[in-house]
């Protein structure tokens, strides 16, 4: 489908490949073949890696744990997940303002630490002591722990003027028998409920290439974003100045190119095989 050449002048055009993690380095507590002879060639070529994951279920820190347990070790500023660029963009555009939160233990722990004003629907009240009937935001993100109250409440919210923000649009999560139902399947439950759309900040959206831009100083165009999604991981690349890299280790097959409104700008069968190319 793409030349050898094509191949080996996007991986020497890239100074920073932002790496997905489930289905892309990883299934779920399963390293790929090749994951971690990927990384030393980066290394070896001179260029840079981070890893960045829509799934905003678990923190950066227990993410880094997971890696480490891959036997691949890196330190905070080398990992994002879409529920730290939601974190950022609460803190830039609603500051202060409460947010009811549809999220696991681990993402409301990171909002806890950054002093995002969560509100307590059994309550009332927001953590800034403030009582309403209703917060200013409610956030989905990818929430395993989702009952049928927080779906309501977050509905009834919305309905009444709440403003609807998620973490990242992932319809599926890729596991070892097939898919669960991701953020986007919650949202959709939730759109159709109430009629209204909510904004996504994850993965293609261009929050999130500008924060790794502003965090590792490295430009739009010298990024390469790898993933096994066209519609999230090639996408931010294609749509937002970088460049969109797929491997098939994932959810898309090559059968599902053609069809895509989003091209990507290269693919490999895996990142061993962009490891591989690398290295020579």
């Amino acid at each position: 489908m793409f030349s050898l050449e094509t191949k080996k002048k996007i991986l020497d055009s890239t100074d920073l490949f932002v790496l997905d993690m489930d289905g892309t380095f990883y299934l779920e507590n399963d390293i790929l073949d090749g994951s971690l002879d990927f990384l030393d060639s980066v290394k070896k070529a001179g260029k840079r890696y981070i890893f960045f994951t829509n799934n905003s279920s678990t923190s950066s820190e227990e993410y880094i744990k997971k890696l480490s347990r891959m036997n691949c070790h890196i330190t905070s500023d080398m990992i994002m997940t879409s529920g730290d660029v939601m974190i950022k963009f609460l803190q830039t555009k609603y500051k202060g303002e409460s947010v009811y939160l549809l999220g696991t233990k681990p993402l409301r722990k990171s909002f806890e630490s950054a002093g995002i004003n969560l509100y307590d629907a059994k309550e009332g009240i927001s953590s800034d002591g403030k009582r309403s009937e209703r917060p200013d935001i409610v956030v989905v993100g990818f929430d395993k722990t989702l009952t049928y109250e927080t779906l309501t409440n977050a509905c009834t919210y919305i309905r009444n003027g709440a403003t609807f923000l998620a973490t990242h649009l992932d319809i599926n999560c890729p596991v070892k028998d097939g898919f669960i139902p991701d953020c986007g399947a919650i949202c959709a439950a939730i759109e159709l409920s109430t009629g209204v759309k909510p904004r996504f900040v994850g993965k293609p959206f261009k929050e999130t290439v500008e924060m790794i831009v502003a965090s590792t100083g490295v430009t739009a165009e010298k990024i390469a974003f790898v993933g096994d999604r066209i519609y999230t991981d090639v996408a931010t690349g294609v749509n937002n100045g970088a460049m969109g890299v797929l491997v098939l280790t994932g959810e898309t097959k090559e059968s599902d190119i053609p069809g895509s409104e989003v091209q990507p700008d290269v693919v490999f069968a895996s990142i061993k095989e962009m490891g591989e190319l690398l290295a020579e």
